[in-house]
């Protein structure tokens, strides 16, 4: 497992930009991720830069500055709210003598304090073992040295690979108890299917207030707060919407930008239930200066899962905070596209479950339609003649 840092870690955040619009969202966010993780932030660097450098992706007189930072603030972390290769983090340690860690590395930390499902803990272990078997090479830098000289054969390699086998086993049977697990979860969705229950999904990035919005529909307790990562672990809850029956609805993992591929990899069997949902609601920050940018995230993500074809509902959450009226937008065609409400406050909920409902009668319709189909599909042929003798 790769380290935590210990609560209160004195961390200096670096961010460069390479031309991009919004790096005052980007600094927040990677503050809000160090907190989250546990860090206490003592100093920022941050400053304009062509292209990454490929010894220590920050460029000499950058490096330099936040070496005085650290200095200064006696730091004892420096984060890089960037994907750093594993040869540019051992650099960066050796330059600025304290441990390094890049954008990947805190979001995985962040996982590892969150999960607590067993599926949960599972899914989190195998992506940071795939993010350190990069890395195995950071524990042995006398190799670097070795050449075939006297002294320097034979033990060091064997560690390495010794290394590298064990966590190939770790790594193999971690995917083992997930196909299992998924296994589980594939039946428990076809049980549901079979039922004709309108599956919903909750998606959104990050502390969009997904959970918020969970507990307020279902009333199930699950832990929210203001932090990022707040919900790992898939939680579905039953809502009764009267006439229209229950609805299944699930809370998900937020999204972020930039989400490691090998979280997106691990997390395949609890992201596969957003792709095999009929409805998701799309919970959207509305007070975010940064909202679209965090819609077309979000987009991006689900298309990678294979769950951009599934409606959607965009509910635009926060709206306590933008003093605008709850409200429910429909299409040209007389579908619902967005739902405005206040998940805190409960202002617009009614409308989410009017919209709900209105999505469940609809597959109770389609669901009757297909089974007087198939029944009109019957061939005379396949009837019995009552006058016929066997």
């Amino acid at each position: 497992m790769l380290e935590r840092p210990a609560a209160g870690e004195r961390a200096v955040i670096v961010q460069l930009d390479f031309g991009h619009d919004d790096i005052p969202e980007l600094l927040e966010e990677v503050r809000l991720l160090a907190e989250s993780a546990g860090a206490a932030i003592c100093a920022e660097v941050y400053g304009p830069r062509r292209s990454p450098d490929a010894a220590t992706y920050a460029g000499k007189g950058k490096v330099q500055e936040v070496a005085a930072q650290v200095a200064a603030q006696e730091a004892n972390l420096v984060i890089f709210n960037h994907e750093l290769s594993p040869a540019q983090e051992r650099n960066l340690e050796r330059i600025l003598q304290c441990r390094v860690i890049d954008r990947t590395s805190l979001i995985l930390d962040i996982f590892a304090q969150r999960a607590q499902s067993a599926e949960g803990k599972l899914q989190v272990e195998l992506a940071q073992l795939d993010h350190l078997a990069t890395r195995l090479v950071r524990g042995w830098t006398h190799l670097e040295r070795q050449k075939g000289g006297i002294g320097l054969r034979g033990p060091g390699e064997t560690q390495l690979e010794t290394d590298r086998r064990l966590l190939g086993k770790r790594v193999k049977l971690l995917k083992e108890r997930l196909v299992k697990l998924e296994r589980q979860r594939g039946v428990q969705r076809k049980a549901r299917v079979r039922g004709e229950v309108l599956n919903v999904s909750l998606v959104g990035y990050t502390n969009a207030g997904k959970s918020t919005l969970f507990n307020a529909l279902t009333h199930a307790g699950v832990y929210a707060a203001d932090q990022l990562f707040a919900t790992l672990d898939t939680t579905s809850r039953k809502l009764w919407l009267g006439e229209a029956g229950n609805v299944v609805i699930s809370d998900t993992v937020g999204f972020i930008r930039d989400l490691p591929h090998s979280l997106v990899a691990a997390f395949h069997a609890t992201l596969d239930a957003t792709s095999q949902a009929d409805l998701l609601l799309h919970v959207v920050d509305s007070a975010s200066p940064a909202r679209d940018e965090q819609v077309a995230e979000v987009n991006k993500v689900l298309a990678e899962i294979g769950a951009s074809a599934v409606p959607q509902i965009m509910v635009l959450n926060k709206l306590d905070l933008t003093g605008l009226p709850p409200a429910v937008e429909r299409d040209e065609y007389g579908r619902i596209q967005r739902v405005r409400l206040s998940a805190r406050s409960g202002e617009g909920l009614p409308l989410l479950r009017e919209s709900l409902s209105e999505s469940a009668l609809e597959k109770m319709r389609n669901g009757r339609e297909r089974l007087q189909a198939d029944e009109y599909s019957l061939t005379p042929d396949s009837v019995l003649d009552p006058g016929s003798s066997l």
